[in-house]
């Protein structure tokens, strides 16, 4: 061979290894790029979703039932309450309106599979929860306002005894966007997504029927439980434990007696219901801030910490208050929160009613200030009994100048729905009768 052969040969043998060399490189490189993909894979990333739990993704709460679910349930850490226009012609459309509104929301609550449909069309769902709905403690439950009943003949003469349009009180600078409705919807759920998809659900399937009026979000604050197991009450935006007093939604009788209408005096298709009343609070918390504990104290009537009564500072928030031994106010001021909206009379204790509220936080006002306070959300088998009357205890109140009443409505809510029946069907029935 000559020497242009042994070079041709030589060059072709060279060019032969470095092209092995390189494939072998680039296979060993994939290998390197593939394994630290895997890892990335199970590394937290940036844009990874919080990890969930399936045990409080698949919480529901029964939907069927005498009374609704979300007024007795145990409150959930989010919210939602909207109100809405009502867009009906007869009673037809309205109870058109109802069965649908139960249908989607009876799913909602239970949670199930979405259902597929031709691309060509909206698909069924938002998305936001993906292909299967899970309940996450999910409840919605529904209220009629007094504008309803006034503009449809055929309710005449069936709108709650104590049903009426929310007064503005002395304290007061009511919004008319943030006010009234003819219909609540209250949404309640472990996330705030699920509220959010429930809502957006419903305003889909429902816009021929509803136009949403006004809404609000809100939040409840985790708190663990104490070494006993027992949960203390939760924190509103004034730093206070919220609730402390509430009467005790396990027992029957007691709400009965307090929650639940009844009565020869209310509609009989209304027996099982409750009244509901909701004002959107804003919180001045720059302002309350500033102001010294002992004052914040005097206001609301507890300690600050642990919520327990100024006369007893180391109990617990459920301790009750004893005025008798302190009849001038010299410990618990007599202007003081807790003793104006409960002074713990015999006579006071028809004014009971059920709390539910939800912290609110709606960014910053144009002044600069934060726009936070709470939405408040009470149930009672008596409207004028109950928050009326202790709003009327409270006007004029030393908390006032920390706070500004800017929304709110008053609703019914209606009785529950059998299995096989829908929410209002008890109404629509005694409309066709009268």
């Amino acid at each position: 061979m000559n020497d242009q052969g042994r070079l041709s040969t030589t060059r072709r043998t060279l060019l032969r290894q470095i092209g092995l060399g390189a494939l072998g490189g680039t296979i060993a490189g994939s290998i390197g790029i593939h394994a630290r993909a895997q890892d990335a894979k199970t590394a937290p990333q940036v844009v990874d979703a919080p990890p969930g739990h399936a045990e409080t993704a698949a919480q529901h709460v029964p939907f069927h039932g005498r009374h609704q679910a979300g007024i007795l349930t145990p409150r959930p850490a989010s919210g939602i309450f909207a109100a809405f226009d009502v867009v009906v012609a007869s009673l037809d459309d309205f109870e058109r309106m109802l069965r649908l509104l139960t249908e989607r929301a009876a799913f909602l609550t239970q949670g199930g599979e979405v259902p597929a449909r031709d691309p060509k069309l909206p698909p069924a769902d938002s998305g936001l929860l993906g292909p299967v709905i899970a309940p996450d403690n999910l409840t919605i439950t529904l209220g009629l306002g007094a504008s309803l009943f006034d503009r449809h003949d055929w309710l005449a003469g069936l709108k709650p005894a104590r049903l009426q349009r929310m007064v503005q009180f002395p304290n007061d600078a009511l919004d008319p966007a943030l006010c009234h409705g003819d219909l609540s919807l209250q949404f309640c759920a472990n996330l705030p997504d699920t509220n959010i998809h429930a809502l957006r659900d419903i305003v889909k399937n429902l816009s021929e029927f509803l136009v949403l009026r006004w809404m609000i979000e809100g939040s409840v604050p985790p708190v663990p439980p104490a070494p006993d197991g027992s949960t203390p009450s939760a924190r509103n935006f004034l730093g206070f434990r919220d609730g402390s007093a509430n009467p005790d939604a396990n027992d029957a009788a007691l709400m009965e007696r307090v929650v639940w209408t009844h009565g020869p005096d209310e509609p009989e298709w209304a027996h099982g219901g409750s009244y509901q009343a909701v004002r959107v609070i804003r919180n001045f918390v720059e302002r309350w801030d500033r102001a010294p504990l002992a004052e914040q104290e005097r206001i609301f009537g507890r300690t600050k910490m642990t919520g327990a009564p100024l006369d007893a500072p180391r109990a617990s928030e459920y301790d009750v208050p004893d005025y008798a031994a302190d009849p001038d106010g010299a410990t618990t001021p007599p202007d003081s929160h807790i003793r104006l909206a409960n002074p713990r009379t015999p006579k006071s204790e028809r004014n009971l009613m059920l709390r539910r509220p939800f912290n609110y936080s709606r960014g910053v006002l144009r002044n600069g200030q934060l726009d936070q306070g709470l939405l408040f959300i009470a149930y009672q088998a008596d409207l004028e009994a109950g928050f009326i009357a202790v709003q009327n205890q409270l006007n004029g109140e030393p908390l006032e100048e920390y706070i500004k009443p800017v929304g709110g409505g008053y609703f019914f809510a209606l009785p529950g729905a059998a299995v096989g029946d829908y929410l209002g069907a008890s109404l629509v029935n005694a409309a066709r009768r009268s």
